[in-house]
């Protein structure tokens, strides 16, 4: 009999889980940073979708969530400021937090870090052509996204 060699495993924290999916996700794009805030209050206030999800990022007017299939997950209606609706399938567990739509992913994560926690978002479009389209949008993006961590770094001093 020969002997069983274990396969390797990989484990990521959330925040390269992130990252990973962005990288398999055509236009995806991982906006990061590090708070100098302990991990329970930074993700106090990334896990309150319905209250404080609106108020840094400036696309959606409402989150409401729902009751979800199992423990952790849920599904949300999210409302735009322009009144475009779209249901998401959430997942949310400490520290993770992934969004499907039929044409939208968002994630959040967020892990400890020695100098506070490093806290990161995902948007992508979940669209044929979203690569180019995710890129071409990139000037626009990219500083909107800048303002969003602010912001959100601001609601997080506030507690």
């Amino acid at each position: 009999m020969t002997e069983r060699i274990p396969w390797p495993v990989a484990g990521f924290d959330p925040v390269r889980r992130l990252h990973v999916i962005a990288a398999a996700t055509p236009g995806g794009a991982v906006h990061e940073a590090v708070i100098d805030a302990p991990f329970d209050q930074v993700w106090a206030v990334a896990a309150d979708l319905e209250g404080r999800l609106p108020r840094w990022l400036p696309d959606i007017r409402s989150v409401r969530l729902g009751e979800g299939p199992a423990e952790g997950r849920r599904q949300a209606l999210v409302v735009g400021h322009s009144r475009l609706r779209a249901r998401f399938d959430v997942e949310l567990t400490p520290g993770w937090c992934l969004m499907r739509s039929r044409f939208l992913l968002g994630g959040l994560a967020a892990r400890p870090e020695s100098d506070g926690t490093r806290f990161a978002f995902l948007g992508a479009f979940r669209l044929p052509g979203a690569g180019p389209l995710g890129r071409a949008l990139r000037p626009v993006t990219e500083p909107l996204a800048d303002r969003s961590l602010h912001r959100f770094e601001r609601l997080v001093r506030e507690g």
